[in-house]
């Protein structure tokens, strides 16, 4: 397990905020100095705060975890006041007690501390890479309480002067742009950087050690009539692999410029690798990817190309959305990260329009739609009162369905009156920060359309998914909304103004559904698609006729709206008005797609059955046959050698297509042909012979050795794994030994102690041990056994909210209620987690009301093939 940093002695105090601070003191700019040594402990800080204090006080309440305190003063007109810090709470929040009263107005907080490092990617963290230790920060959403004391708030922006001593030779880098390195005492380097532009304190990151630090400068734009200078960061094991993201990153920042009308808002811009990180931070100036993510070697899959170009814009765009304007308090952070996840995909696919990065938007959003039509949840705008709620924001709901609402109002009002309301908005809170409520009426004082606003929120402000039933009524055919209900559900009914797109035929129409239910004039005849191009953030149902017409036409479908067929014909399955025999018909439909995504989407979701227990053990057998009977076929079309660049010349959608067809032909329908070849290839690759294996199959070939070797082969790809600094070969090696299906495979994984296993690491262990079929009841258990110990020593915002999420895979009322049972009231009392915890349980006991009430009709549907 990983080490739990220090924790502080806690003194409550039942009238501190449980919340958001009040404005008795606002900072107006901080001063940071650090000494940071990487394979030490911990670090020191002297933190000066300059604030203006609203009223005279003997106290302030702001924030500070688990830090060390040796000096605590103010200073008011020279005159230094000694203070004492007090932490009156787990999430950090501290109260500062003044010797004396201080007047009202201007004053310098100064503090001098030490913190303990952290060993995943929260707060003030360090990593062994190699022989060498390296530290990062990652602050959001309140862990810059961690490294230094101050008012941890989006809604307090302000300059931060930083500097950092340390041993000498060693890069650091911060937001700034670096002004100065002078030696210091004890052999020692301070470097200082300069003064930055007003950032709130999740947006603050310094990093230090024996970095690889790449630079070059990117061109002047229409936008930006000065070069920009830029760099890579990156650990001594990625220095190899910096070239792609030196080379592409200029591009998507001129497509960042030219959508926004206004320059990289900041002097410079670095982006940072870490082995830990699980995702990416749009640090101002200074972004930070895990380092799979940035850091691709030659022959890198289209899959990670895809997530390179979107996750890359996904954070460049906050540098605008997010860092140039703030969220005022974090009930808009939906606001950030919807912006920023539509624009990920929408830049991404202009930047590299061959990849089709766009369609995992869709995807995306779609996927989000089962956990929106919960009867436990939140909307995307939800209020926040406490600390321990600010996490659950970073969510699906944030994600998935805020990015497809904001591309779904962005197609209605189109590209150019959408765009106009942007850049009003940042005109208008430019360095400063904006609600929702301002980005709403810049979106509509450029649209000059009320309406939009009305649909707008009405997919922010309420939970829920709208689903719409098209029938038709001679020349003309009747949408009628409601809300989406699971079977055995009963959620409250809701209304909401939908931007609605269909097609017949070929005539197309759109139009505000704003009532229950509207007429639509439209041909007597033709296929009727319901949501064109697949961009609405709604589901839908159809007349008998009318699915099995679409049905037989999903492997002609654009990609989006193959992808909203196939999970509105599911939703239509899990409502009780659809049978499994179609979901069957279409997943061999949609399969003949070319766009990888649409094409297997079906079939992941039969899938989906075997990893929720629906399928028994009598139907493995014919569960595995349709797999085979379905994709074994589209696989021997498109040829499969597993050695590397096999297909380098391909285009990208066909080789992601292979790629992604191998897993489903391998270990759903257990395809002897295909195991052989992987097997063969995967041991020569062990052994040293890359060429044996492309990329793009290490994964597959890994998980077959793993199946078929038990516990020995484990322990070799466990010890290949932590003898690797390839994020990718790290994670692929890992992945497989969790994915043995063994259940001595799993027990040894999860007693593993071993010092090269970082926190991360484990984390994905444990939650593709208790996703896997096999092996899910044997990993929740241990799961159930360590959760408050797995939340002590979590990756912050990468963990926190999504823990419950491991126990997704379990099935009934029963397993619910033993969860409950188990870690029920300690989550309940923490707040931490909580909401995802509740979806969790209602999803666990929905599978139940659906397995038995769908149960015989799947295996018969199974059997029938």
């Amino acid at each position: 397990m990983a080490a739990v940093p220090a924790k502080a002695t806690i003194v409550p105090d039942a009238n501190a905020p449980k919340g958001r601070l009040s404005d008795a003191a606002v900072p107006t700019a901080y001063r940071l100095d650090f000494t940071i040594l990487p394979e030490a402990e911990g670090f020191k800080g002297h933190d000066e705060i300059d604030v203006t204090i609203k009223a005279a006080t003997k106290s302030l309440y702001l924030h500070g975890r688990d830090l060390k305190m040796t000096s605590a003063v103010a200073m008011v007109g020279g005159k230094a006041t000694p203070a004492t810090f007090t932490q009156v709470d787990r999430s950090g929040t501290a109260r500062l007690d003044f010797a004396s009263a201080l007047p009202a107005g201007a004053a310098t907080l100064k503090f001098d501390y030490t913190g303990t490092f952290g060993d995943s990617a929260s707060g003030l963290f360090h990593v062994k890479v190699g022989d060498a230790w390296y530290s990062w920060t990652q602050f959001e959403s309140i862990d810059a309480r961690a490294a230094y004391p101050g008012f941890d708030e989006p809604g307090f922006k302000t300059p931060f002067t930083v500097s950092v001593t340390t041993h000498p030779g060693l890069v650091v880098v911060g937001n700034a742009p670096q002004v100065s390195v002078i030696s210091v005492a004890g052999g020692m380097e301070k470097h200082q950087f300069a003064v930055t532009k007003p950032l709130p304190t999740y947006l603050v990151a310094f990093d230090t050690g024996p970095f690889v630090h790449q630079t070059g400068m990117i061109a002047p734009t229409p936008e930006r009539p000065v070069p920009m200078a830029y760099g890579a960061v990156a650990t001594v094991p990625q220095k190899d692999k910096m070239a792609y993201v030196m080379a592409e990153t200029p591009r998507i920042v001129s497509l960042l410029e030219d959508y926004f009308g206004k320059p990289f808002p900041f002097p410079k811009l670095d982006q940072i690798g870490s082995p830990i990180m699980p995702g990416a931070m749009e640090n101002a100036g200074a972004d930070t990817y895990g380092d799979g993510i940035i850091y691709l070697a030659p022959g890198a899959t289209t899959g990670d190309k895809q997530t390179f170009g979107m996750v890359v814009a996904h954070e460049l765009s906050h540098q605008w959305f997010g860092d140039l304007v703030t969220p005022a308090w974090w009930d808009d952070i939906w606001l950030n990260e919807s912006f920023a996840n539509w624009m990920g995909y929408r830049i991404g696919n202009l930047w590299r329009p061959e990849l089709n990065i766009g369609v995992g938007a869709l995807n995306e959003g779609f996927g989000t739609m089962n956990t929106d039509a919960l009867e436990v949840g939140r909307p995307i705008h939800q209020p926040i009162t406490e600390n321990g709620q600010i996490d659950s924001a970073f969510d699906g709901i944030t994600y998935g369905k805020g990015g497809q609402v904001v591309a779904m109002i962005a197609a209605y009002l189109g590209d150019e009156k959408f765009k106009a309301g942007v850049r009003l908005h940042l005109q208008r809170h430019a360095y400063g920060n904006a609600t929702s409520e301002q980005f709403f009426q810049s979106i509509a004082d450029a649209a000059q359309d009320p309406r939009v606003l009305a649909a707008l929120k009405s997919f922010v402000d309420q939970q829920g998914v709208p689903v719409v039933d098209v029938r038709r009524q001679g020349n003309a055919i009747v949408a009628t909304q409601s809300r989406y209900a699971f079977l055995g559900s009963t959620p409250p009914p809701l209304k909401w103004t939908i931007p609605f797109c269909v097609r017949v035929g070929t005539a197309k129409q759109c139009a505000l559904l704003d009532q229950s239910s509207t007429r639509l004039a439209a041909p007597a005849s033709g296929l009727i698609m319901p949501n064109v191009g697949g961009a609405g953030y709604y589901r839908f149902d159809l007349a008998a006729t009318d699915w099995q017409a679409l049905i037989a036409a999903a492997g002609t479908l654009a990609p989006g709206e193959a992808l909203a067929t196939t999970d509105s014909l599911w939703a239509a399955f899990r409502a009780g008005k659809a049978p499994a025999a179609w979901l069957i018909a279409e997943a061999r439909t949609v399969a003949a797609n070319p766009d990888a995504t649409a094409s297997l989407d079906g079939g992941g979701r039969i899938a989906g059955w075997r990893a929720r227990g629906l399928i028994t053990p009598a139907s493995l057998p014919a569960y595995r046959a349709l797999m085979a009977s379905i994709y074994t076929p589209h696989l021997t079309a498109l040829g499969f050698d597993p050695a590397a660049g096999a297909y380098a010349q391909e285009d990208p959608g066909r080789q992601n297509l292979r790629h992604r067809i191998v897993g489903l032909v391998a270990d759903d329908a257990r395809d002897p042909v295909v195991r052989s070849k992987l097997k063969a290839a995967g041991d020569r690759y062990l052994a040293g012979d890359t060429k044996a294996l492309d990329p793009a199959f290490v994964g597959a070939a890994l998980t077959v050795i793993a199946q078929e070797g038990g516990v020995p082969a484990v322990k070799l790809l466990v010890e290949k794994a932590l003898s690797s600094e390839d994020p990718t070969f790290r994670q692929n090696a890992l992945g497989a030994a969790a994915e043995s299906g063994r259940a001595d495979a799993a027990t040894y994984l999860l007693a593993l102690d071993d010092k090269r296993l970082r926190s991360y690491d484990r984390i994905g262990l444990i939650f593709d041990i208790a996703r896997n079929a096999e092996t899910r009841d044997l990993g929740a258990d241990w799961i159930l056994a360590n959760y408050d110990t797995l939340l002590a020593s979590g990756n912050g915002i990468f963990l926190t909210s999504r823990l419950p999420a491991a126990l997704g895979s379990q099935c009934g009322a029963d397993r619910a209620e033993r969860i409950d049972a188990k870690v029920g009231a300690s989550i309940r009392k923490t707040n931490v987690g909580l909401l995802d915890y509740q979806r969790t349980l209602e999803s666990i006991r929905d599978c139940g009301v659906l397995r038995q009430a769908k149960a015989a009709e799947i295996a018969s549907a199974l059997a029938a093939g």
